[in-house]
């Protein structure tokens, strides 16, 4: 009788172990397709198809000087604008899905404000190397990475080094503090906090409850990805835990649909963050992306957006190439492209009262 206890017992724990090593197996190969698929590589679109500018089109006034630095194991491509201006030195780290030529008319902004700016194009995206923008910490590292060239060039380590970016960016700007750089100041637009709380976030309308499910195949992914990266916060770097503090603004729009307000932003945080020389632009009403437009431009883009949603209609979908280009071809691009100044005045105001931008 003991012996055929011993016998049962003995194949429940073989059971279990298969259905724990089955169930690890599939998570990890259902996580790894998850983040292969959502951190693919992000290229610039066809300029025929898209209503933003790119450096192409404003090339001929606005020389670039380019450079190459290596992030991990792969080469990201720098751009040095407005090389001879000494204001200061503004690095700026982009969102993820394409590279720093969506942000054109911000940077020229501050170019023409006598800034010189450098920026890249991070892992994975536009003009560098990667096949895939690798995860959510990655755009820290490479805006490390970018810091640690521009320390070493002459340049641009003449200057006072101020900090902006944008969404992956936006996290960059303000977790990239946990990492040992002389920074000015630093503004972070539309950034999360932290990643597994951001990827939670995306996945939320997805796998509803089940994404708690997935959070230990993540947390594994990330920390096998990333190492002791894999849990670097915006929060942390703006407190700088023992170190001195670096002037920081977070700037926010209410009805972000990407990284929710209340959700996984860095602002939603506010009450963790002690560093004494922060501070908050809330938007109201602005969205993730739309904040960088004017008023004028937002309105026009709405129109775009319904008579394109017609000739999509009609095509179910399938609209043909030279219907396409047409379309964009047509769009007034000049009204599209101006810079939403009151915004980067206010981003420029907060740079110049940092102690360093006097």
């Amino acid at each position: 009788m003991a012996k055929a206890k011993k016998s049962k017992l003995k194949i429940a724990l073989i059971i279990v172990a298969i259905w724990l090593v089955v169930t690890f197996t599939v998570g990890m190969i259902v996580t790894s397709s998850m983040m292969a698929d959502n951190f693919s590589r992000g290229d610039y679109s066809d300029q025929r198809f898209t209503v933003d500018y790119y450096y192409e089109h404003y090339q001929a006034e606005y020389p670039r000087t380019e450079v190459e630095f290596q992030s991990g194991d792969n080469t990201l491509k720098g751009f040095i604008y407005g090389a001879d201006n000494d204001k200061g030195l503004l690095v700026f780290a982009h969102g993820i899905g394409s590279g720093h030529e969506e942000y054109m008319k911000e940077l020229l902004w501050f170019v023409d404000n006598d800034w010189r700016v450098f920026t890249y194009d991070a892992t994975g995206s536009g003009h560098s190397e990667g096949g895939g923008t690798r995860g959510l910490p990655q755009s820290a590292l490479d805006l490390d990475a970018a810091l640690t060239f521009a320390e070493s060039d002459e340049r641009l380590n003449s200057l006072p080094v101020f900090l902006m970016g944008h969404s992956w960016g936006g996290y960059a700007t303000a977790a990239v503090l946990n990492f040992d750089h002389k920074i000015a100041g630093a503004a972070s637009i539309s950034g999360y906090n932290e990643p597994i709380e951001m990827i939670l976030e995306w996945t939320e309308d997805m796998m509803g409850g089940f994404r708690y499910a997935m959070l230990p195949f993540v947390w594994i992914y990330n920390k096998a990805l990333f190492g002791k990266n894999s849990g670097l916060t915006a929060v942390d770097g703006i407190n700088r835990l023992n170190k001195p503090t670096v002037p920081v603004l977070i700037i926010h729009g209410t009805e972000d649909g990407t990284i929710g307000y209340d959700k996984s932003s860095i602002i939603s945080e506010r009450e963790h963050i002690t560093n004494p020389n922060t501070q908050y632009i809330t938007l109201d009403g602005g969205g993730h992306s739309n904040i960088f437009y004017t008023k004028e431009a937002l309105e026009y883009i709405n129109e775009f957006n319904k008579d394109y949603r017609v000739i999509y209609d009609q095509y179910n979908g399938d609209i043909p190439e030279d219907v396409l280009e047409e379309i964009y071809s047509g769009s007034d691009r000049e009204l599209i492209n101006t810079p939403n100044e009151e915004l980067l005045s206010q981003i420029e105001s907060f740079f110049m009262s940092c102690p360093s931008g006097n």
